[in-house]
């Protein structure tokens, strides 16, 4: 048979696509989390429980209401990003005279509080969640079978992931987004309603989230657990990629993705640390992230 480095390919392609899925979420996650922090200067601590929001939101949709897969992927990220917007009214707005560590420990909390809701309520087995019949199979490769629901969610965060970066690095709405968090007293005198821009910038960071949860519900099952598993992940992918770095923690986060497929096909013993050994690497070398800025 025959072999590419040593392994058959079928195993090799076959890592690497599930580390590419896992590389599209951890993606989709920290560019929540870097659009949060990068504008609002929040490390939102509840965006594994926000994560798994949107799966639950699209099961309940499903479950209660016979909304499909299709509508949820819009509703659910609606729903869960309003939910952002309240809590961002109702308490985070109070926290951003004050250090850093405050809203952390409020969003910390909040995680704790929601998670601890839905375990109360389903307890902690998962609950599935069917791929839609247009995206159901795969495609034979060759080399490898594609799933079609993976590789469409591939699409989705790629195109996701890109489109937010240019909306905020290229387009006239988000100049005023990186101007407000500079000098808001300064874009509010050109006519422009900061506090309701940060509120729907917070907003949209939650969506992101509920968004990879929609995405995420036909692969895994949808449980409470579900955003506390990956989120320390998370963080690691932002602060190696630079903390509010757009561009950092897309990039980031697929290219980590990968290289977790890669050990998992040559050493799996070290697929669970790999990312964390990457980070305590790249924070000696260069404490500010791969494309963050030293200030």
């Amino acid at each position: 048979m025959m072999e590419l480095l040593g392994v058959p390919p079928q195993v090799l392609f076959g890592q690497l696509l599930l580390g590419l899925i896992n590389g599209s979420f951890y993606a989709l996650l920290s560019l929540g989390l870097a659009v949060i922090f990068g504008m609002l200067n929040v490390i939102n601590f509840a965006h594994g429980a926000q994560y798994m929001l949107g799966a639950f939101a699209a099961w309940m949709l499903l479950k209660f209401a016979g909304i499909n897969y299709w509508a949820a992927l819009v509703l659910a990220p609606v729903l869960v990003g309003l939910i952002g917007v309240v809590l961002e009214k109702l308490m985070l707005s109070r926290l951003y005279k004050l250090d850093h560590l405050y809203g952390l420990l409020l969003t910390f909390g909040l995680a704790l509080i929601i998670e601890g809701m839905f375990r109360h309520w389903y307890g902690v087995s998962g609950q599935p969640y069917p791929i839609p019949q247009a995206l159901a199979g795969g495609y034979n490769l060759g080399f490898m079978f594609l799933p079609t629901y993976r590789g469409w969610v591939v699409a989705v965060s790629v195109v996701v992931c890109f489109g937010t970066w240019f909306m905020i690095e290229r387009t006239r709405l988000g100049a005023y987004l990186r101007a407000a968090t500079e000098n808001p007293v300064l874009v509010q005198a050109f006519g422009i309603n900061v506090p309701v821009m940060i509120t729907a910038t917070y907003g949209f960071g939650v969506a992101l989230a509920g968004l990879a949860g929609v995405l995420a519900a036909p692969i895994y099952q949808v449980n409470p657990l579900m955003g506390s598993h990956l989120i320390i992940v998370v963080f690691a992918v932002v602060v190696i990629g630079g903390m509010g770095s757009i561009l950092g923690a897309v990039l980031t986060g697929f290219m980590l993705g990968i290289l977790e497929g890669f050990t998992k096909v040559f050493y799996p013993e070290a697929s669970n640390i790999v990312i964390f050994v990457v980070m305590a690497v790249v924070l000696l070398i260069k404490p500010a992230g791969l494309f963050g800025r030293e200030k």
